[in-house]
């Protein structure tokens, strides 16, 4: 971490006060359902903007950018913070309407046995098979795709890793079912940790565990930390909050996880441009870098400094905000491209502005090198511009607070919280972009376990098993529709 001598705006520290201000009101709001998404939000936010300068240096900004620019920038995270604060109470209460008498269902479980029950284990047994059957069919595939190298796909450690579902990044022909495969993967990997934190029977305990520890090191030995996170920690969030009891021992636990954690980003982050992570750790090279690593910083994480280069482009008149086609882009990703050959690029256009038109620039890659991510806020500004930029922003991490509450107040259904845990993870990643190429394992989840409602009898239970019987009346099934 830099230790800056550059004298922060006063627009720094607002930001800071409001962002404190917003936690605050969100946790004095966490019964309501959306407290915790929205301590998730500003959380995002807070470590990709405020923490940006304070760990990349900001004497690297103020001598890179204008005071002009830099100020327009903390202005905009403001406008953002404030624009969330509003917006997202009124999202929910619309959105919402039908479950405001409710309360959060995590923390009545945190403070109840209701794990325990038959009702939840049946839930978990349930689920546990159909998400195994469903992760060997696809690892069956991955197999067949790279002539069933299984030292590859579940034990990368031990070799070089597979690479069953790899594509240009524009895909072609029926490339979009390689795209799928893989969210299908994080998706499954994920739920997968989720059961085995929860199982108390034998066979799903055994299933989930086996499922889970053949699957994570495809993502865990590869290069890509979003996805190590999207597959880890809804396991690690299950096992905390629903799992363990005393507010110690979960405190131990989170740090512990964090360290382990942040220890590995680091160690991912020296490896892999020597040649693959997988193979390096089977070669037994790591203690090569291990005084290299230990002054290593985390990559990408300069969201605030992108945010500055959006306005500096702007500013310069390199770049024109699209008018919400990056955004309509991102909507319409899921259509494959055979079916609509000149569907719209997601984040081409900003490429070519900062540059990236080198090395290889053939159709597969979109004429460009590199996408970069302009960051949830300045996203925002490359469609609608400096003001309604950030608002437009605010107001979509509003509707995924409201889509997340909403999965907490639809009672003690375990497809619920599977998808709350799964999405909470997911919205640190939201930082760098909010699209669908993010949410797409909670996407994915939400159908499965809407295909498990439809395919599966409904379980009955008792009234002393069922700790709200009015939710079961409601919304039966392990997931009501949203």
């Amino acid at each position: 971490m830099s230790n800056s001598t550059t004298a922060y705006p006063l627009w720094y520290y607002l930001c800071v006060a409001v962002s404190l201000g917003l936690f605050y009101f969100a946790w004095s709001k966490r019964h309501d359902g959306w407290g915790v998404p929205m301590i998730a939000v500003v959380g995002t936010a807070a470590v990709w903007y405020l923490l940006d300068p304070i760990y990349n240096g900001y004497e690297t900004y103020a001598r890179r950018f204008t005071p002009e620019v830099l100020d327009h920038a903390w202005m905009e995270v403001l406008l953002f913070l404030v624009s969330l604060g509003v917006l997202t109470p009124a999202i929910h209460n619309k959105l919402n309407a039908d479950y405001l008498h409710k309360k959060s269902t995590i923390f009545r479980m945190m403070e109840s046995h209701e794990l325990d029950t038959p009702y939840f284990q049946d839930q978990v047994d349930k689920l546990t098979y159909v998400v195994f059957i469903a992760f060997c069919a696809l690892s069956f595939i991955g197999l067949m795709r790279t002539n069933f190298d299984f030292i590859g796909l579940f034990f990368p450690y031990l070799g070089e890793k597979a690479s069953p579902w790899d594509r240009g990044r524009i895909g072609s022909g029926l490339d979009f079912l390689l795209a799928l495969a893989i969210y299908l993967q994080i998706m499954l990997n994920a739920l997968l940790g989720v059961v085995f934190a929860l199982a108390k029977r034998p066979r799903s305990l055994i299933l989930g565990g086996l499922g889970f520890f053949l699957a994570t090191p495809f993502f865990l030995f590869d290069r890509t930390r979003s996805y190590m996170l999207a597959v880890l920690v809804p396991g690690l969030m299950a096992l905390v909050a629903l799992r363990m009891k005393g507010l110690v021992l979960r405190l131990i636990v989170v740090v512990v996880g964090f360290v382990l954690m942040e220890g590995w980003f680091k160690f991912v982050i020296d490896m892999r441009d020597q040649g693959g992570i997988a193979a390096l750790f089977a070669q037994g090279k790591m203690n090569e870098y291990k005084n290299e690593m230990k002054d290593r910083k985390h990559l990408g994480f300069n969201m605030f400094e992108e945010l500055c280069n959006v306005n500096f482009f702007i500013d310069n008149g390199s770049y024109h905000p699209n008018f919400g086609q990056r955004y309509f882009a991102e909507l319409v990703n899921p259509v494959p491209r055979f079916l609509w050959p000149n569907k719209p690029l997601i984040g081409i256009d900003y490429a070519i502005a900062r540059g990236m038109t080198y090395g290889n620039q053939d159709s597969s890659q979109g004429g460009v090198a590199c996408t970069v991510s302009t960051g949830m806020i300045g996203q925002g500004i490359v469609n609608f511009g400096y003001l309604f930029g950030p608002i437009a922003a605010a107001a979509l991490m509003g509707l995924w607070v409201a889509v997340l509450a909403r999965q907490d107040l639809q009672g003690q259904k375990l497809g619920n919280l599977l998808l709350y845990s799964i999405g909470l993870v997911l919205t640190y990643n939201m930082g760098r972009d909010i699209t669908l190429l993010i949410i797409y394992p909670f996407l994915f989840a939400w159908l499965l376990l809407l295909w498990i409602n439809k395919n599966t009898p409904e379980m009955l239970m008792s009234d002393e098993e069922a700790p709200e019987t009015e939710e079961k009346k409601e919304s039966p099934g392990l997931l009501p529709p949203m």
